[in-house]
């Protein structure tokens, strides 16, 4: 016998290694439901037999996840769907997801408590049987390949999976908002969970079939996406407390996709973006009838927001015009310069400095709540039975203004002209040559994306009941600023629709949640960046083109050269892609 026989005979069977993941992943379910420390002082009481606590459950659902991709692996009937590219790296990334979080909990109850001895043996049970699976799943032969087209069901089949789709995201989210702020052990682990379990998905072909689905069932897709993002306030138990979250998220991310415009589609550089919600926020606050308004008007809503897009697409148009015919790194200074100067601008207009105006370093307090046909946005309000809340009634309001974003953007990325944005940010001398205004093309980007950040500021002067000139910066601790608005839509991914929301709920959350980490939250945000660049170049959820140009020697999908998918907002391809 040679000696590579040898070695191939000694080696373990992949289905000794697939029943061994299966075996630890059972062991770790069992050891939720085990006391993993003796004191219910450590966040979340984990002290009880029989009814995990949610650290626990976290760790339960991750080995029922690598479990179920195990079975698939195994060629059990009925679990074939999970793993349609290969099982390898979705059973390997599963299980070491949940060793990470279980090990992390039983890390934090040790830092918190004080000593090793504050461990159950519960606690040493789930470390030690959620590291089986994931000893195992490394040494599985890797079996990737390429998912064959997956079979059209029946149209009602393929509509509950949508709804299911997006139930589950909506409790998947819910969850990770409502975490207690005095537990952020919980949203750590909720995070370290989430983040391998999308990532095995990605690597499973899971999420490429789950895509597919839902193109062809495009009018339901949107249908379902709209109604779960309204059931959201329906299903809070604690009142306003975390919907105010989720509406800071949604102004977020409305800016975003006004940024991802400029940046994303039209490839120009602006890191003075933030001062152009912040035109709009102290426009509406100044015609909201405030009482420290030097204007001593008040406008409907309606009117406010429509006074707030024009003037922060005047701005545009006045910053862009002199501007725009600069590129690169020179256009990215005059737009930090820009926002800087409207930042010390509304510092200095208080009557001192400069004409009383925005009251300046005091800002426009006392805004009145929207009140629109009679509903006054500031009043909980009894809806199907169930009371809502005032932030509840912004967010309402939120959701409907994003979906007027979304559809912009995404007719606007479909047009002649988001083809021309495209053409020029891919090469401005070879779209001139073709006979593209890019001065004039790049103007209606500026113009367009400034509207719409008018737009969510005349909503957040509202939210927030004043405005001062301290949250329009380039960047601090607190989003949303420039250099978070710009995060934001490269880490979501540029171009896309999706990409610039997830990364704004991304950014927006963490420091949020993660609040004990305030002195450190822009180093961490700094080496995530780094970590970005480095793995995923082209962001979390990327068009086909990005992919394409950063993973070129990697295995992809047959990809039309001349188009892309029309929802991630880009049309010609780059010339040798």
């Amino acid at each position: 016998m040679t000696e590579n026989q040898s070695k191939t005979s000694s080696a373990p069977k992949p289905a000794a290694l697939l029943w061994t993941v299966v075996g630890g992943s059972i062991a770790t379910v069992v050891s939720a439901f085990l006391a993993w420390t003796w004191t219910p002082a450590f966040p979340g009481n984990l002290t009880i037999y029989g009814n995990p606590a949610p650290l626990q459950l976290l760790t339960l659902v991750g080995a029922v996840l690598t479990a179920a991709h195990a079975l698939s692996a195994l060629g059990v009937k009925g679990l074939g769907w999970l793993t349609p590219a290969g099982s390898r790296k979705a059973v390997w990334i599963l299980a070491l997801g949940t060793f990470a979080t279980t090990l992390f909990t039983a890390i934090s109850i040790i830092v918190e408590l004080g000593a090793l001895v504050d461990l159950e043996p519960g606690a040493g049970v789930a470390v030690l049987a959620s590291a089986v699976p994931a000893v195992a799943a490394y040494k599985l032969p890797d079996d990737t390949r390429k998912a064959a087209p997956a079979k059209q069901l029946p149209s009602w089949a393929e509509i509950l999976i949508v709804v299911a789709v997006f139930a589950l995201g909506l409790y998947v989210v819910t969850f990770g908002i409502d975490t207690d702020d005095s537990e952020p052990q919980l949203f750590i682990a909720y995070l370290i969970l989430v983040g391998f379990s999308a990532t095995a998905l990605v690597k499973s072909g899971l999420t490429q079939r789950l895509s597919t689905i839902t193109a062809r069932n495009r009018q339901v897709t949107i249908t379902a996406a709209i109604v779960m993002a309204i059931a959201f306030p329906f299903i809070q138990q604690s009142g306003d407390t975390y919907t105010l979250i989720a509406v800071n998220i949604l102004i977020f991310a409305t800016v975003a996709l006004g940024l991802n415009i400029v940046v994303g589609l039209a490839g120009l550089l602006d890191l003075g973006y933030v001062a152009f919600l912040g035109v709009g926020a102290y426009t509406a606050a100044l015609v909201s009838g405030a009482t420290s308004s030097a204007f001593h008007v008040q406008f409907p809503f309606w009117a406010a927001a429509l006074t707030g897009m024009a003037a922060s697409l005047v701005f545009g148009v006045v910053i862009g015009a002199p501007t725009l015919r600069l590129r690169g790194d020179y256009l990215a200074i005059v737009t930090l310069g820009f926002g800087e100067i409207f930042r010390i601008a509304m510092g200095n207009l208080d009557g001192t400095s400069g004409p009383q105006i925005t009251n300046g370093p005091n800002g426009i307090p006392n805004i009145p709540q929207l009140e629109f046909f009679g509903y006054n946005f500031g009043e909980p309000h009894t809806v199907f039975g169930i009371e809502l809340g005032a932030y509840a009634n912004y967010y309402l309001l939120m959701i409907l203004i994003m979906a007027l974003v979304v559809v912009v953007f995404s007719r606007a990325g479909n047009s002649r002209i988001g083809r021309a944005w495209v053409a020029i940010r891919e090469d401005e001398t070879a779209a001139t040559a073709m006979g593209i205004n890019g001065f004039r093309v790049k103007l209606v980007a500026f113009a367009l994306g400034a509207s719409l950040a008018g737009l969510a500021g005349t909503v957040q002067a509202h939210v927030n009941t004043t405005v001062v000139p301290e949250n329009y910066v380039f960047a601090g601790p607190v989003p949303p600023n420039s250099a978070f608005l710009l995060a934001a839509v490269i880490l979501g991914g540029m171009g896309t629709i999706n990409g610039p929301i997830v990364g704004s709920a991304l950014l927006f959350l963490i420091p949020a949640k993660l609040s004990f980490l305030q002195d450190y939250q822009l180093l961490g945000f700094g080496i995530a960046l780094i970590l970005l660049m480095r793995f995923r170049p082209e962001g979390l959820i990327a068009n086909k083109r990005a992919r394409l140009e950063f993973h070129e020697n990697d295995e992809q999908p047959d990809v039309p050269e001349q188009r892309v998918s029309a929802e991630s907002g880009v049309g010609t391809a780059k010339a040798g892609a």
